[in-house]
């Protein structure tokens, strides 16, 4: 008899956990876009550019889901480092897959609401400029790292080569958070504005006499968007 009962009470308890579940949605979509804010030699070389981010995901709980994100970041040069370096007509780009973690703060205020998210994933980095021949004792620049040449301890080119595309691909991790509203409209989704920050381990070679060695890629988008 105790042990009817007690199977009674914990399938009741099942029921009232999946009934107060049930109002809220399992599945999470989010795009969105901005301006993503460099560091390091993204600061350096590329400054401020736009990307687009969109992912999709599912929620366990009011409070915890997970998603998987596709982010397209654009790493054009600035003019001046095209000029200055000798890398005209530089194109580029960086295109990261994750998988995040995500936690909402359980009290709104209002319309309002508001999340952190971490996660990990893999970063492809790739670069190009028209093809050119570099020779011996050519003075090597900054940002020619990126293109992984063998600059020597005298910061020179020490045998030919030829400088066109380079493509890296790399773990990294990121982390960030946001602010939501949620709409009446669009099946109730929410406008958010989002920080993140993104970490590459992309371990470009030495770009100085001592060896040392640019072991990241480090990007911070600003994201407005829509979840829902």
């Amino acid at each position: 008899m105790t042990n009817r009962i007690l199977f009674l009470l914990v399938f009741c308890g099942l029921i009232t956990s999946a009934s107060a579940q049930s109002n809220f949605n399992r599945f999470n979509f989010t795009a969105g876009g901005g301006l993503g804010l460099g560091r390091d030699d993204v600061a350096s070389y590329v400054g401020n550019s736009p990307f687009v981010v969109a992912g999709a995901g599912m929620n366990f709980t009011r409070m915890f889901g997970a998603d998987a994100e596709y982010m397209y970041y654009d790493l054009g040069f600035r003019p001046s480092v095209e000029r200055g370096q000798g890398l005209a007509n530089q194109s580029g780009h960086m295109q990261s897959v994750s998988l995040d973690g995500i936690v909402n703060v359980p009290r709104h205020l209002g319309r309002f609401g508001a999340y952190g998210i971490f996660g990990v994933g893999f970063y492809a980095r790739g670069l190009s400029v028209p093809s050119r021949s570099l020779q011996p004792d050519t003075p090597c620049q900054p940002a020619w790292t990126w293109w992984d040449l063998n600059c020597g301890l005298n910061n020179v080119i020490v045998t030919p080569q030829t400088m066109s595309s380079n493509t890296k691909v790399a773990g990294g991790f990121n982390y960030g958070g946001g602010i939501t509203y949620r709409w009446n409209h669009f099946h109730n989704s929410k406008l958010y504005i989002e920080w993140r920050y993104h970490r590459a381990y992309t371990r470009d070679v030495a770009d100085d006499t001592s060896g040392a060695r640019n072991l990241k890629t480090i990007v911070m988008p600003v994201t407005v968007g829509f979840r829902w």
